[in-house]
């Protein structure tokens, strides 16, 4: 079993920030790894395993938004597995893979709510757009970045009407700690440092005067954390970052 943590680019995530969560199945190694790292590079949190019991294992402590899993497992088939996973997770949705051009088996996986299938071989951008649709169709994701709206958790951001809510709030920014918020947004849960604030928000270096960076941070605190978890922390020596209250 491997797991892989989100670093490429993410425009779907959870509701709370978090990256999407796939779980791979497949008893052959190389491919299980070749689909992680596809997966990976989508900014999504990868977990695999090589057999059904143990994806039933992972699935009960990864908790994944959707699984791709080879119908033909060493110890069960994929429909097996996936009335095992449901016991757990009622609404997790899987794409099967098969190396069969069988209706019935393809029928079969469906009927059990798989919710879709590719054949063997396959390109790993019909694979990775599979797996959009299901998890849209989920409702277990947002296109945060897709539209004009971000979302971290309770805090939304609209970059058309620039209007920001926390829990429903509606928080008045100005035109500067609106842009910082907007980054921030923009990479939940990456540390930004000082220098990169500076150049995306300001577009050029304020030299000795990086403290304006700490400045407005405070001022978004105020608005943005004022008698609710926080969500902007410091990373002494590296930078800041936003991320789900607690």
């Amino acid at each position: 079993m491997t797991t892989t943590s989100p670093q490429g680019r993410t425009d779907l995530l959870r509701p709370d920030g978090s990256a999407v969560r796939v779980l791979v199945v497949d008893d052959e190694a190389s491919l299980a790894e070749l689909l992680s790292m596809a997966l990976r590079y989508e900014g999504w949190e990868v977990r695999s395993a090589g057999d059904g019991a143990g994806a039933v294992r992972s699935a009960r402590d990864f908790r994944p938004d959707v699984v791709v899993m080879d119908v033909m497992l060493p110890d069960m088939d994929g429909p097996a597995v996936l009335g095992r996973l449901r016991r757990e997770l009622p609404d997790v949705r899987v794409l099967f893979l098969t190396a069969k051009d069988v209706v019935e088996g393809r029928i079969a996986g469906l009927t059990a709510g798989g919710g879709d299938y590719v054949t063997k071989p396959f390109s790993l951008e019909e694979v990775v757009a599979r797996l959009r649709g299901l998890i849209r169709r989920t409702g277990s994701a947002t296109a945060a970045r897709a539209g004009s709206l971000l979302a971290v958790g309770d805090l939304t951001l609209d970059e058309d009407s620039h209007e920001v809510t926390r829990g429903g709030r509606s928080i008045h920014l100005t035109a500067t700690e609106f842009e910082l918020l907007r980054y921030l947004m923009r990479n939940p849960r990456r540390v930004l440092s000082k220098a990169q604030i500076l150049d995306r928000v300001w577009s050029y270096d304020f030299g000795g005067q990086a403290n304006v960076v700490e400045l407005y941070i405070s001022y978004l605190r105020r608005k943005i954390d004022a008698g609710r978890s926080p969500m902007i922390h410091t990373r002494r020596g590296a930078g800041y970052l936003i991320k789900p209250g607690e």
